[in-house]
Formats: C-alpha cells, structure tokens, sequence
C-alpha cells in the first residue's frame, strides 16, 4: 500500500488486490471516505467512485472486518474530538525545531498525543521534543483545532 497527502484533503491510499486489481481511497479530513476502483484494463480509469459518509464508512468497517471493534476503546467521535495524522514535510519551518516553538496547543486547543517516526512512536511528546522532517504526530482536538493545528504545521 502507499500513501499520499493531499493537502487542504486528506490522504490517499492506493494498494493492489492479488487479482491485480487497483483500489484507492481518499480519506478526507470531514472523516468521509471515496472509495474508487479502477479498470482492469486499464488501472488508471477509474470504474467506480463510491463518496461514504463517516456513518457509512463505520458501517463498511463493521461489514468488512465486524472484530476490529473494542469496547475498552475511547470513541473520541462520540465525545466531539477527532483524531488525525499530520505528516511533517521535510521542509517544514519546524523541521528541527521544538514541538513548544509551534504553540500548537495554546493556539488551537488541539494536542500531540504521539509522534511517529522511522526510529519507532514516541508517546506524550514533551515541548522539547525535537521535530524532524518525515515525522507523523498524532494531533486529537476538536475538527476546528486539528485543521489549525495542520494549518499550523503547514500541511494546507
């Protein structure tokens, strides 16, 4: 599978099926979902475009996979939070800098709750952690003060 940002959207997500059919999907920053399947003759036309709600994604999630639910789990959507991955790009102004520098958290209510990077996760990253370029963080808040904090690490 690979991944691609698309800024000011989402991310992209395209893998190949072992009958050699390609599939992608869009997971747009609303929480809703495009779902496209592309032509076995030809990979780069796309047959079929499905646009899934949240509600309809979770629904596809329970078809598809009805294990992957765990009660102890916190459903952060229940509670008016959301959830997401911001990619740090490796020119980013806040490549080598500390993660306080960003304000993030004073300015948009939203927290880094982990960083992932090449080197493994690093969980409740202090403000003087050292960001780098490639770096994955975890940010949790609300929808308008995740978008902030993205607009803040420049993804838009």
């Amino acid at each position: 599978m690979s991944t691609t940002p698309l800024p000011g959207i989402g991310v992209r997500y395209d893998f190949s099926t072992r009958e050699h059919r390609h599939l992608s999907v869009i997971a747009h920053r609303d929480g809703s979902r495009t779902l496209n399947a592309y032509r076995a003759d030809d990979p780069d036309a796309c047959a079929l475009a499905l646009h899934l709600s949240e509600t309809e994604t979770a629904s596809l999630i329970d078809a598809l996979m009805p294990e992957h639910h765990n009660p102890g789990l916190l459903s952060t959507i229940d509670l008016g939070l959301v959830a997401e991955r911001i990619e740090l790009g490796s020119a980013s102004r806040w490549n080598g800098r500390l993660l306080g520098d960003t304000r993030m958290r004073t300015e948009t209510g939203a927290s880094v709750v982990a960083v992932l990077r090449r080197s493994g996760a690093v969980p409740s990253p202090a403000p003087d952690f050292r960001l780098a370029g490639g770096d994955v963080l975890i940010v949790i808040g609300t929808r308008e003060g995740v978008d902030a904090a993205a607009a803040i690490l420049g993804r838009e």
